[in-house]
């Protein structure tokens, strides 16, 4: 309501004599209301989550029988060892190796998509030095489970650890990992240099993955099969290495492709009910995750409709002040976003810059409708939601029986005799589906599989099962299988087999995967797209956050990469929204609601703010530049409005702030860094997708570096090469020429020219101070600016100040206004 009469009385008062500057900041403004206004509808209903660990193991680990608790495979991505160091790779693997689950439910399957022998050699050492790290996490319960990470914590281990060998299994075992890291770091030093006949395996045989645009599928295990124990004597959980064949010619749409393929070989393999998949420097930080998700994938009740639980990203590697936003705390924990105000008042409450980052979609807040999004790491699912199924249908309550004489007729009546033909009918339906389902059994599973058969797959012929996910008779078999598994008499040899086949090159021709079936193609976000068929299938997600954080990641090691990491962020979206999955137009009709829509909405026009934003981060300068202004004198009225939208601003922020739990430097770091992203990442992501949309332009997918360790922040602020750093360095000059320019005149024109000046100084300032970490940067002593960007900025700066010179559209073109001066100059 108050949005409405502060737009009232912008629209009614326009500047005359600087009409066009008036027009700019009222469209950017309007845009930046609509985007707010489209953001609040999912958070009316924002909900927090309480899991109870006890009474799962209540329910599915009772004393003296078998777990019933779900089997669960877990992936792991990979692509390039020098961006992604294998060293965090290993910590991630054997952070999964020793989760606190039965060890026969667990399998790890890591996706090496750059077919790098360093990755091989890298996980057959890790999976040798399991046989040791994995016994002692569990007999001493240490928590993380990722040995760099729970031996550089600095706090007393020796704290509620009472067992007297404790203290000797801890030094002998970090004497192990520190030989560990030395064996890895040596494979890492080989591999820098590459021999001119390539790679050879201990055998002498050449490595495969040689060419690594052209080369088989390789599929190895490495712990799970027989005679594989731990020093103790006790089974491991299965750890496959997996490298899909990539042949020229051939499309292989990146991660989402990868994930595919993994989702192939696990069923296969293993066919767990759910899926874990992680990133290569994600590893578990709390040992009882899997415990977590379980609760809410199989809850009796509630439990069959949900596709997946998405867990906040935290972050290792990360000063205190976290000056570019890396732990993305608002995204993953506020309830409500903020809206972007300049502290004088009038700008204050001008909307100019809305919310520190629209892409930024408030999880707790859709949880309370259908679900967060799915954000790429961190994520339990479905194995089921994922093969493209709808969600079951809710069951309605049974009808009310009535003994009311008077109703009979219309209980009992004509009707009756209907009704008893349709139950007849029904049962005839059912026994004919029944047979029908024994005699497709017959025919399409082999090896003697047995389980239980999803209600949808049944309805499904065999042509149409084929044509939906490929022509492997052993993978088809394992999708009608709701409770997963594998049958017992299957040999490892022949699934191996058919494991290499479906993570051929051309096995998903011509079949539904990455269009309805698994990770969706068509954007460098997968994970939105993949989340967003799930939801229009009718599925709901769940967002769970356990007091000890689950998962914990490297962010990027410096401002550049971070840049890059936005911007294919931003990428995804403005692919998503010229695609035909845009949910603008996209699955009406479906299990989707509206409010949920909304936010999808949301995620994919966030990089077109990148323009109006742009445009209200130069007005300032504009304004000091040409002495006019985008908001004529404030009246009563106009006072009343602003104060009442102030108080409104403040009052949300606090109770967002209050409730989820987020300090005043979190906010600002976010608020800083939306800035610097949306007027440079943003802008890019969006004339790179024009550009692919309407010239067929492909951009490369760079892969974002991650730091070895958190000991040491000498990298994270590293300035280095990328064009876009250009505009924000623009804005910083002209805005600061414009403040000198603005002060300059000011001191001239003496102390009446103050007044008028004080709104604009500020406008300005609040620019800077927004582009404080760059201005940081930029002068200091140490890993400064590089010269080009500075070169390049002054240059943009320069001609832009002179255009503005010589057109100057806000002037009226009639020339100078003569006005007498009334003296006798005779």
């Amino acid at each position: 309501m108050i949005l409405g009469f502060f737009f009232h009385y912008r629209l009614l008062h326009p500047v005359h004599d600087a009409y066009g500057l008036w027009v700019t900041s009222v469209i950017c403004e309007i845009w930046f209301a609509i985007s707010w206004i489209l953001d609040q509808f999912p958070k009316w209903c924002p909900v927090r989550r309480e899991t109870y660990l006890d009474r799962l193991s209540l329910r599915y680990e009772k004393e003296g029988k078998p777990t019933e608790l779900a089997s669960i495979d877990i992936f792991v991505s990979t692509v390039d060892p020098t961006k992604e160091p294998p060293l965090i790779t290993a910590n991630t693997v054997l952070s999964i190796l020793a989760v606190d689950y039965p060890v026969d439910k667990v399998a790890c399957y890591v996706s090496d998509d750059g077919a790098a022998m360093l990755t091989f050699e890298a996980l057959s050492e890790t999976s040798e030095f399991a046989r040791k790290w994995v016994p002692f996490c569990k007999k001493f319960s240490i928590e993380p489970r990722a040995p760099e990470w729970y031996f550089s914590q600095k706090i007393d281990y020796l704290k509620n650890k009472v067992h007297p060998a404790f203290v000797k299994h801890r030094r002998a075992m970090k004497r192990e990992y520190e030989e560990f890291k030395v064996r890895i770091n040596s494979l890492v030093s080989m591999a820098q240099k590459v021999p001119e006949e390539g790679w050879t395996m201990q055998d002498g045989t050449p490595w495969p993955g040689n060419n690594v645009r052209n080369h088989p599928g390789m599929i190895q295990v490495l712990l799970g099969h027989t005679g594989v124990h731990d020093i103790e004597g006790n089974e491991l959980p299965r750890l496959v290495y997996v490298s899909r064949e990539k042949r020229p010619g051939f499309e292989h749409h990146k991660k989402a492709g990868a994930m595919n393929a993994l989702v192939r070989v696990s069923a296969v393999i293993s066919n767990a009910p759910y899926l874990l998949n992680v990133d290569c420097d994600h590893y578990i930080n709390n040992s009882k995750a899997l415990r977590e998700a379980m609760c809410f994938m199989m809850d009796p009740s509630l439990g069959k409709r949900v596709c997946y639980v998405q867990f906040p990203q935290r972050f290792d590697g990360i000063d205190r002040h976290d000056r570019y936003s890396n732990r993305n705390i608002v995204f993953f924990d506020v309830c409500i976003h903020f809206l972007f105000f300049f502290p004088s008042l009038l700008f204050l409450l001008s909307l100019g810059k809305l919310i520190f980052q629209m892409k930024q979609i408030n999880m707790r807040g859709l949880d309370g409708i259908q679900g967060p999004i799915y954000v790429g790491t961190g994520c339990v699912f479905r194995r089921q939601a994922l093969y493209g199924y709808d969600a079951p249908v809710k069951k309605k309550p049974p009808g009310k029986t009535c003994n009311c004489p008077r109703c009979c007729c219309l209980c009992c009546g004509s009707r009756k005799g209907k009704k008893v033909k349709q139950r007849d009918q029904k049962k005839k339906k059912m026994k004919h589906r029944e047979s029908s389902n024994q005699i497709y059994a017959l025919e399409t599973i082999q090896g003697g599989i047995k389980g239980i058969y999803t209600e949808q797959a049944s309805k499904t012929s065999p042509d149409e099962l084929e044509k939906k996910f490929g022509q492997s008779p052993v993978f088809i078999a394992s999708t009608l299988l709701e409770n997963g598994g594998i049958p017992d008499e299957a040999r490892p040899a022949s699934l191996l087999n058919e494991a290499i086949q479906v993570i051929s090159c051309d096995y998903e021709d011509k079949t539904d995967w990455g269009k309805e079936v698994g990770w969706i193609y068509g954007s460098v976000t997968e994970d939105i797209l993949t989340g967003f068929k799930m939801h229009c299938h009718g599925w709901r997600s769940v967002y769970c956050i356990p007091k000890r954080p689950a998962f914990k990641g490297s962010a990027p090691i410096n401002l550049s990469d971070r840049l890059h990491q936005v911007l294919r962020w931003a990428l995804g979206s403005v692919e998503i929204f010229f695609s035909k999955h845009c949910p603008v137009w996209y699955g009406y009709g479906g299990g989707l609601k509206w409010l949920e829509r909304f936010s999808y909405i949301n995620s994919v026009v966030y990089p077109w703010t990148s323009i109006p934003l742009i445009i209200y981060c130069t007005l300032p300068a504009i304004c000091l530049l040409t002495g006019k202004f985008i908001v004529p004198e404030i009246s009563n009225y106009a006072s009343i409005v602003f104060m009442a939208l102030f108080i409104s601003i403040a009052a949300t922020g606090i109770v967002e702030m209050r409730w989820g739990g987020v300090g005043i430097d979190d906010w600002w770091r976010n608020e800083q860094f939306w800035v610097i992203g949306g007027v440079s990442s943003h802008l890019f992501a969006l004339f790179q997708g024009l550009l692919k949309v309407l010239a067929g332009v492909n951009t490369n997918f760079t892969v974002t570096s991650k730091a070895g360790d958190d000991g040491e922040y000498s990298e994270l602020y590293l300035f280095k090469w990328t064009s876009l750093l250009i505009p924000p360095t623009t804005l910083l000059i002209i805005n600061i020429v414009a403040v000198v320019v603005g002060i300059s005149d000011a001191i001239n024109n003496g102390y009446e020219s103050w007044g008028p000046l004080f709104g604009k100084l500020f406008f300005a300032l609040w620019v800077i101070v927004h582009l404080y970490p760059f201005l940081k940067g930029l002068i200091g002593k140490k890993d400064r600016l590089p010269t080009i960007i500075l070169v390049w900025s002054i240059l943009l700066a320069s001609l832009l100040t002179l255009s503005w010179v010589r057109i100057n559209p806000f002037l009226t073109k009639g020339g100078l206004v003569l006005e007498v001066c009334g003296l006798d100059c005779d």
